[in-house]
């Protein structure tokens, strides 16, 4: 494997090693603005999520240790594709597009999209037409950005780097409704920090995907591996119970 750009060179000659030897560490890319598939815990200043917890128990199955790195969303295919991580392991739908470049294990978990308004705002909607007009905002390198500006109902979409800074945005009206991966959204508002902004539940979501592990295009022999654990994980609840311990 070619040298990791910020790794040692010790960790680099680890990282050489045969797929087989049980000493190896995967690099797995992770976004630190996930919350709760992938995040940076402040306190322990360590990678920690759903996404974080499935591909460790995947790791630990399929016998190779993993060493989760935090990057922008935006970075993880890239860096996957130039060889500083070995695995993706977010809040990433599986798309076509996406397909061309990375291959997916089978998909973990199924949502689709969250609209989200200022508390101030009663309106119950229901679709994607309902909100014609308005000035709207969706995370960078989501499916949704390309989904709001080919509708052709909007006439500024604004895109933003987390859930946070659209939170943010919304709260302040600098938009008037903002979208994201519901389990992310439902989760921050569930803590209560955000009064100024609702969860709109009436909302039917037009883009129902599914999340997967990502691996480098034709890396075969990893896939098979991944996928043979996440059935024996599936089938034996441990990733039902992952997903049950943060409360989806």
């Amino acid at each position: 494997m070619r040298r990791l750009i910020l790794g040692a060179p010790a960790l680099a000659a680890t990282l050489a090693c045969s797929p087989g030897d049980e000493e190896t560490a995967y690099v797995v890319g992770a976004s630190s603005s996930g919350v709760p598939f992938t995040f940076l815990d402040v306190e322990s200043s360590s990678p920690r999520g759903i996404m974080v917890d499935i591909v460790r128990a995947v790791g630990e199955d399929a016998g190779f240790p993993t060493e989760v790195r935090m990057l922008p969303f935006n970075a993880l295919i890239p860096s996957l594709t130039s060889g500083r991580i070995r695995l993706i392991a977010a809040a990433m739908v599986i798309t076509p597009a996406r397909k061309e470049i990375v291959d997916f294990s089978d998909p973990v978990y199924s949502y689709g999209e969250a609209l989200i308004v200022a508390a101030s705002d009663p309106t119950e909607y229901k679709t994607l037409e309902e909100l014609k007009g308005k000035v709207v905002g969706a995370q960078v390198g989501t499916v949704y950005i390309d989904a709001l500006q080919d509708s052709g109902l909007f006439p500024e979409v604004k895109i933003y780097d987390s859930i946070a800074d659209i939170l943010q945005d919304l709260g302040v009206g600098r938009i008037e409704a903002g979208f994201g991966d519901h389990p992310i959204v439902a989760y921050q508002l569930g803590l209560g920090t955000h009064p100024e902004v609702r969860l709109v539940r009436s909302y039917e979501p037009r883009i129902v995907g599914s999340i997967g592990i990502g691996v480098r295009k034709g890396d075969q022999e990893l896939l098979a591996r991944i996928n043979e654990s996440l059935a024996r994980l599936q089938g034996n609840g441990t990733i039902q119970r992952i997903v049950a311990g943060w409360k989806l």
